[in-house]
């Protein structure tokens, strides 16, 4: 949506994600990442940690599922999403403000990991057929005397 704050993200996993309902049976996996910087400090030749970001993340539908499945505590990922501010009261009646990340997008970094995605089967249809069995270009192999595009 136009004026929505998008920000990416890479860290790791802080806890394994956890997935949970809404009252009307919608999925919501809600999980935190963690970020720092780190810098190369000459002067005395070691690694320096930076200032820890720890941002809180949900992701819904299928997406949350997919994240609840296949992300665990420790993994690196990279997010896109958008970022929203959330003002609540807590029980003392004092007003807290929060920071909160709306997930579209998220993987395994692949910078210090290897990774095999393999492609979900899709539950809803949202205007989309479910069944590819009929489609070309899904078989391991393409009909004979039939290539590629490219």
């Amino acid at each position: 949506m136009s004026g929505e704050t998008t920000i990416t993200i890479i860290g790791n996993l802080t806890d394994d994600p956890k997935l949970n309902y809404t009252k009307s049976g919608v999925g919501v996996a809600g999980f935190t990442i963690a970020s720092s910087s780190r810098t190369y400090d000459k002067s005395v030749e070691q690694w320096k940690d930076g200032e820890v970001l720890f941002m809180r993340c949900s992701a819904w539908r299928e997406l949350g599922d997919h994240i609840a499945e296949s992300l665990t505590r420790g993994t690196r990922v990279i997010a896109s999403g958008r970022l929203s501010q959330r003002t609540y009261e807590t029980s003392d009646g004092d007003r807290r403000t929060v920071m909160e990340m709306t997930v579209d997008e998220i993987g395994p970094s692949l910078r210090f990991a290897t990774a095999k995605p393999q492609k979900a089967t899709r539950t809803g249809n949202n205007g989309h057929r479910n069944d590819f069995s009929d489609d070309p270009w899904t078989s391991a192999a393409p009909p004979a005397g039939d290539r590629p595009p490219f």
